[in-house]
């Protein structure tokens, strides 16, 4: 099976869904995650040097193999088919952009959520379906798919801030901490571009893409945990 994940490379600018992923979740001091979308480590990697025990799932067999090096277990598992058996329980599971890829995102969730540990969390991050782009574009008339971003055409759910905190309580968890991230501006800029005054746009629509997540946040990143 061709991956979601394989065509996605890790987002380096501090203001990334990534950089926000791995600022959480810290240092791991032998604690055990779930990496769940390994892709080829792009996160595991990092998480790896910084203590964490890892376990990584990811869909295509061959960007696993790449991965594998990355993560002390990967599995190779087509989450629209089931969850694969796993060992043990999870101090930290991630879900960075996973769940608009799956038919059903709340009976996989579930099924994750049976696996963590007491105090564990959950961190999921996935395109806000509301942001203005997509508004103005609905206004237009359009909804046009596209090789990547938030109308992604392997994509299968959308989400807003609201459908994403009731999928989360449907999977019996609760949101602890949140942010958004602005669109990723040196991915859709050529390099030629890059630079101060780039970098100050950025900046600049980090901050107005947290004050406003609704409408101009570009991924809503949550930190969950189970509910007492």
């Amino acid at each position: 099976m061709e991956s979601f994940t394989a065509r996605y490379t890790l987002k380096a600018d501090p203001y990334s869904s990534h950089s926000v992923i791995l600022d959480w979740l810290a240092e791991g001091q032998g604690r055990r995650l779930l990496d769940v979308g390994a892709a080829d480590g792009l996160l595991a990697r990092h998480l790896t040097a910084r203590g964490w025990k890892v376990t990584g799932i990811e869909a295509d067999a061959e960007t696993a193999a790449a991965g594998a090096a990355h993560c002390e277990r990967m599995l190779v598992a087509d989450l629209n088919r089931g969850v694969p058996a796993l060992e043990g329980l999870f101090d930290a599971i991630v879900c960075g952009d996973v769940l608009e890829h799956l038919a059903e995102p709340v009976a996989v969730l579930r099924t994750l959520v049976a696996c963590l540990a007491p105090g564990g969390e959950v961190i999921v991050s996935v395109p806000n379906v509301a942001h203005l782009w997509v508004r103005l574009s609905l206004l237009a008339g359009r909804f046009d798919y596209a090789d990547r971003g938030i109308l992604d055409r392997t994509h299968l759910r959308f989400f807003t801030r609201r459908t994403l905190d009731a999928l989360l309580a449907d999977a019996a968890l609760a949101v602890v901490q949140r942010t958004s991230t602005p669109v990723p501006l040196y991915q859709v800029l050529p390099a030629r571009c890059h630079g101060r005054a780039l970098a100050a746009v950025h900046a600049g629509s980090a901050a107005a893409a947290r004050a406003l997540p609704r409408m101009l946040g570009y991924q809503l990143i949550v930190r969950a945990r189970r509910r007492p």
